[in-house]
């Protein structure tokens, strides 16, 4: 049967707010295109696989087709088709054969099926992109769902956790339940499984304080991985930003995702989300048209101005999206609006912010999206995080990016990891990212928490893998082992892989509780990987982006050395919490904040004096003090209000031998008399008691080999 095609049907309608949006009465529908002639909404049947009418879009104001559909309701199916030259040499690539998904769509329906009809192109015409395709592709093609946009979330608040008390929980929405047994089978994998009581409860008795979800806007599984029988389980390919990906809604429905959101406030948990806007999954000029592409190529994307037909690509990923547009910016904010307003979330990580920050002259802190997500009433008041590189031209900005702002350090990751591992040479680099990498961070007022500290993140090896393998074992990616990175920085320590050498095993266990306690107890946000707190192995495998399966997801049936792990990092993430010292929000110079001459700051070598430029330098030396100073009235939290606390002395030694270290004085004295150093926790013993070993300052105790070990200063009884 033909598809009906009319235009009585429908009214002018308004141009704004694009999308599709149900007033009680109808649905007025928007769409941008400043380079099409013609655009026809098409409507399909409830199962979303018959086209039943198109009806063309009867006015245009400022770029925008719209029009409004009386008696029209939320759970309508719906598509666009968009007129226009196809000129790839133009830089256009209008195709009204393919269906095309509304970039404002809140919801999606159907999972995207491959074929060569969704190119615009004739794969086998000989002639490429220039060739044109006149398959249709809607009944392959997800459709777009008019959402009820007025929810009412009723009492529920925001835990706004302050950024020096923040400790962040990278996760996978799929991965974080699969094979929890307490999840149900069918809520396995998607946000009511993240959301169940369990979960929940084990998140909050871990300490966390935010759960940052990698990619969960919609996205699809790129060709060449269906090929291999593999799928794109990361999420980095994002199809639409403003609709959740549907494999995780076991119900399908939108309500799910806020209910997930509203329990893990309950339970003082922040969401942040992963989010993809500098590319998107139509890739370059032979690849797919979806969305963007048949809507407005020349607008969306960044074209090589010498040959449009050819994307600028700086994301590595084929294209790169055109944020210096006024449309394509105005769609990111009101992407990033919608999920923060109207699905309450606390904060986004920006996938390659640098392309998000580059004007046609280049990356630019100063630029328009940067000045946009700061005036904005909404955007300016949550977590804003970057990933502050891309593949292009002077894409590594580390520390560049603008007041406000907090970025993933990635030079704090290899330093740490680099240094436990007994390299030589670090401890300059290893004592800047203890004190928060004020070298990098500390301009335009940013303040400590604005470096991310971690030592594993999704991209890269787990924890675990750090200290059990020395090289990357990606073969199960069906990419000859020659995807992923090769600068780990890690070590096997005898055996590379599995092994059931209990000493290698101790060691490694040893190990994990160094860097964990590195990253906790450095200034800063910690950011654990989820799974790191038990010693999660993906086996090896440094670039698990399209594992969907055991490789990925979480085991939680944790052996004695696990749930031995996780014990400690709770006593970890406890101990930071309960001693603002370690998580100051200014940085700490070594100022001195009283008049017997105390430091906030103070590093110390093995003799309990501080360190002199020679020592600095000492190629060798493995082993140091940090020296955290707790006296009232000289800090201050993220309020205002003046923070006191015990004055901590933390020691660090990555030498194979245990390290004499002189306990010092505070302020210098030889003889406190009336004080005593009690041991707080200590990697080398990490079942003693906080309490149990006390010293006097000007005391001699054994630093053990390949040990973070914490001392609060105390008055004797």
């Amino acid at each position: 049967m033909p598809v009906r095609t009319t235009r009585s049907a429908i009214l002018p309608g308004r141009p704004y707010p694009l999308g599709a949006t149900w007033d009680g009465d109808g649905v007025n529908f928007a769409l941008f295109s400043a380079n099409g002639e013609k655009v026809e909404l098409c409507l399909f049947d409830r199962t979303g696989q018959r086209e039943q009418q198109r009806i063309v879009l009867p006015e245009r104001t400022d770029d925008v087709w719209h029009g409004y559909l009386p008696d029209a309701t939320p759970g309508l199916l719906y598509g666009y088709r968009v007129y226009g030259p196809y000129a790839p040499q133009h830089g256009h690539r209008f195709n009204p054969n393919k269906l095309l998904i509304d970039p404002y769509a809140k919801a999606l329906v159907g999972m995207h099926r491959w074929s060569d009809a969704h190119h615009g192109y004739r794969i086998d015409s000989g002639r490429g992109d220039l060739s044109f395709d006149r398959r249709d592709t809607a009944r392959s093609t997800p459709k777009c769902r008019v959402e009820e946009t007025t929810v009412t979330w009723g009492d529920e608040k925001r835990p706004n956790v302050p950024w020096d008390q923040t400790v962040v929980y990278e996760a996978h929405v799929r991965g974080m339940s699969m094979r929890h047994p307490a999840v149900p089978e069918p809520q396995r994998g998607t946000f009511a499984g993240l959301a169940t009581r369990e979960l929940i409860s084990y998140l909050k008795a871990l300490g966390i304080t935010a759960i940052e979800l990698m990619p969960i806007h919609a996205f699809v599984d790129d060709r060449f991985l269906v090929r291999r029988g593999l799928r794109n389980y990361w999420g980095y390919s994002t199809l639409c930003f403003f609709a959740p990906e549907q494999r995780y809604l076991s119900t399908g429905r939108l309500r799910e995702l806020r209910t997930m959101v509203r329990r893990l406030h309950d339970a003082g948990i922040e969401v942040i989300l992963d989010v993809v806007y500098n590319h998107t999954c139509e890739g370059n000029e032979l690849g797919p048209t979806l969305s963007f592409r048949g809507i407005d190529n020349a607008s969306y994307y960044r074209l090589n101005p010498e040959q449009p037909r050819y994307y600028i690509d700086e994301t590595g990923t084929g294209n790169t999206l055109n944020l210096s547009h006024p449309r394509v910016l105005q769609m990111v904010m009101d992407s990033l609006r919608y999920w923060a307003a109207e699905m309450h979330v606390d904060g986004f990580r920006f996938d390659l912010c640098t392309t998000l920050g580059r004007e046609p002259h280049g990356f630019d802190p100063g630029s328009g999206f940067f000045d946009a997500v700061r005036q904005d009433p909404v955007l300016s008041r949550v977590k804003l995080i970057a990933e502050p590189w891309d593949v292009g031209p002077g894409g590594y900005r580390l520390g560049h990016f603008p007041s406000g702002w907090a970025e993933w350090n990635d030079q704090y990751r290899d330093t740490v990891r680099s240094y436990w591992r007994g390299d030589h040479g670090l401890l300059p680099d290893l004592a800047r990212g203890l004190a928060g990498s004020a070298d990098l961070f500390q301009h335009n007022d940013r303040r400590s928490w604005c470096s991310i500290n971690f030592a594993a993140c999704h991209d890269g090896f787990t924890l675990a893998d750090t200290v059990s393998y020395v090289d990357k074992h990606n073969e199960a990616n069906a990419e000859q082992n020659l995807d992923g990175h090769n600068h780990n920085c890690s070590n096997n320590y005898g055996a590379e892989g599995p092994t059931d050498d209990p000493d290698i095993l101790d060691l490694r266990d040893h190990q994990m509780r160094n860097m964990l306690a590195t990253v906790l107890f450095s200034q800063g946000t910690p950011m654990l990987l989820a799974g790191d707190e038990f010693g999660r192995s993906q086996q090896g495998n440094n670039n698990a982006y399209c594992q969907d399966n055991e490789v990925s997801w979480l085991d939680w049936s944790a052996d004695d050395r696990g749930q031995a792990l996780l014990r400690f990092v709770r006593r970890l993430i406890a101990l930071r919490k309960a001693h603002p010292v370690l998580r100051r929000p200014r940085h700490l110079h070594g100022a001195e904040v009283s008049d017997a001459g105390i430091k906030d700051l103070a590093w110390l070598s093995p003799d309990g004096e501080e360190m002199t430029d020679g020592q600095w330098q000492d190629y060798f030396a493995r082993c140091f003090g940090m020296l955290l100073a707790g006296d009232a009235g000289h800090f201050v939290d993220a309020a205002g209000h003046p923070e006191t606390d015990d004055t901590l002395l933390l020691i660090f030694n990555a030498h194979t031998e245990p390290v004499p270290f002189v306990l010092p004085a505070p302020g210098g004295e030889t003889d406190e008399g009336d004080h005593v150093w009690s041991n707080l926790i200590d990697t080398a013993a990490p079942t003693r008691t906080a309490g149990k070993l006390t010293a006097a300052p000007g005391d001699m105790i054994d630093a053990e080999p390949r040990s973070v070990s914490v001392f609060r200063l105390v008055q004797e009884n």
